[in-house]
């Protein structure tokens, strides 16, 4: 009898050239559900790099706190006494306890421990440790919430953990430039809402379809009402090492998501979104007053939360065009691409696939999948050579 699992991986392979765009095979798709890769991208990838963590308007108040889990790490991201914003491991240094459950809120006066009620300022230094009076060579000054670097980037906070990691803003020059004719408002949105997905995919999977055009007229009927909001004869996918943006002008219409648009004010009327290596996006929709934001944050080989969240402008109440637009993107369009994400990840596992065609054109036009291959080139050189 055949050993499925052996003849699989044997007639697999982890190599890949993709040093020719318009040649290349896709990467191999033991890349997309191997234990042993996705291990070695917790190390290589998810670590050492920038994971998008909130809007600063979401810390406005001192104790304002977001709580962010990746894989096996907490972070908790507050506004502190003094007005600065900390990042620090959501863990009690006494024996270890989470300190925090909430995703986001406020605390007031100190973090306290729910096991021995160790409390802590909210910048992390030990406030009160009972009984450790009784203690000998026990210095408060030794036991304070370590610290998570953290950088504010075009109004949003990011967290990594390695202390080697370049600057976030060294990561990717340019961006803020490219990213603010289409977020006029960046420094004035608010927070509206949250939504969390779980999908048994690969999050390379889920990021593969979300940076390519090639499916927007090709597959599901809500891919294809936003495609008639776009002029594609002008659409533009654009890499830029370690960000990459694509944007499209609008097509004129009375009508986007069954609201008019006349009269109505939003962010920008073309079609613009900008991800930051590895996992962040963020976005605009044609004629929406709102901006948002999209992480593909892994859980195991085969399994991501998808997180999507909404702002709009402080000094501008939320429309009708723009809830229309967030309703149909979360109840329409993005169950439509997680039905697309899960056809992938299980033909992936069939042993009559391993690596496919990248359908890139010498003009890199609105249906090629030269992003995906950019991509695909730094999942790559991360794991085999670093970046």
């Amino acid at each position: 009898m055949i050993n499925k699992k052996s003849f699989f991986i044997e007639n697999k392979t982890l190599k890949w050239d993709g040093l020719n765009p318009e040649l290349s095979l896709t990467l191999p798709s033991q890349y997309f559900f191997d234990e042993k890769i996705f291990k070695k991208e917790i190390e290589k990838i998810f670590y050492p790099s920038w994971h998008f963590v909130c809007h600063k308007s979401e810390l406005s108040n001192t104790g304002d706190f977001v709580k962010f889990d990746i894989l096996k790490q907490s972070v908790l991201v507050i506004r502190s006494e003094d007005g600065s914003v900390n990042g620090m491991h959501n863990v009690c240094k006494h024996r270890g306890t989470q300190l925090i459950k909430d995703r986001r809120g406020n605390i007031k006066n100190m973090i306290t421990c729910p096991y021995h009620a160790w409390s802590y300022h909210l910048d992390g230094r030990l406030r009160h440790a009972p009984r450790h009076e009784t203690m000998s060579g026990f210095s408060m000054d030794d036991w304070n919430l370590s610290k998570v670097r953290i950088e504010e980037f075009a109004g949003f906070y990011f967290i990594n953990f390695s202390s080697e990691a370049t600057s976030l803003v060294d990561d990717i020059p340019g961006a803020f430039e490219a990213m603010s004719p289409y977020f006029p408002d960046l420094n004035d949105m608010e927070f509206i809402e949250e939504v969390d997905m779980l999908v048994d995919a690969n999050w390379k999977v889920i990021v593969d379809n979300a940076i390519e055009g090639y499916h927007f007229k090709l597959s599901g009927p809500h891919h294809k009402d936003l495609a008639a909001l776009i002029n594609f004869d002008k659409y533009e996918l654009n890499a830029h090492g370690k960000w990459w943006d694509f944007k499209g002008p609008p097509v004129p219409t009375e009508k986007a998501f069954g609201e008019n648009v006349k009269g109505q004010t939003y962010q920008t009327d073309w079609f613009y979104n900008i991800q930051l290596w590895p996992m962040t996006t963020i976005y605009a929709f044609p004629y929406a007053d709102a901006i948002g934001t999209f992480n593909e944050i892994p859980i195991g080989p085969e399994k991501t939360l998808l997180r999507f969240g909404h702002y709009i402008p402080k000094n501008r109440p939320q429309n009708k065009l723009s809830k229309a637009a967030i309703k149909w993107f979360n109840e329409k369009l993005g169950p439509e691409d997680i039905d697309l994400n899960l056809y992938v990840q299980r033909g992936l596992r069939s042993s009559g696939f391993d690596q496919g065609r990248y359908m890139i054109d010498s003009d890199r036009s609105s249906n090629s999948e030269h992003l995906v291959h950019h991509f695909h080139s730094l999942v790559y050189n991360a794991l085999n050579n670093d970046i």
